[in-house]
């Protein structure tokens, strides 16, 4: 079995249809890698790595920590949603006692909500088709 180099705490986030699977590693300089690229390459949006960073930043552990991540599935804001929880939920093994910040926060709870099904004689999950006076 694989066997890294450091030793790191791992997290599982989910949103949407997005999964991530992320890699904390204490005592860092404060890097975060997605994918094997920067946050900032990665994201385009200021608002999605702000979502990345927000329980580093609830935590006090900015800079503190680097973040190796790795995320597969749905669209950006997901995959941002994803790997937030990822995180939320790899601090909480390095500190016990960041779960009230985390759970305050919301950063612990999974979001539940999901694309609905399209169904049949529509168009989409709800809209239908438009007909017309004549």
């Amino acid at each position: 079995m694989y066997q890294s180099k450091k030793p790191y705490l791992y997290g599982t986030g989910r949103r949407k249809s997005s999964v991530a699977r992320v890699h904390l590693f204490p005592n860092g300089t404060g890097s975060i890698t997605i994918n094997g690229r920067d946050i900032d390459d990665y994201f385009g949006l200021e608002t999605l790595k702000l979502l990345v960073r927000q329980p580093l930043v609830v935590t006090e552990q900015l800079g503190k920590v680097d973040i190796v991540a790795t995320v597969t599935g749905g669209g950006v804001t997901g995959q941002a949603g994803a790997i937030r929880h990822g995180v939320a939920r790899a601090l909480l093994l390095a500190n016990e006692e960041y779960r009230p910040m985390l759970k305050a926060a919301g950063l612990l709870t999974r979001d539940p909500r999901m694309k609905e099904r399209k169904k049949y004689g529509l168009k989409a999950a709800r809209r239908a088709h438009q007909f017309s006076k004549r």
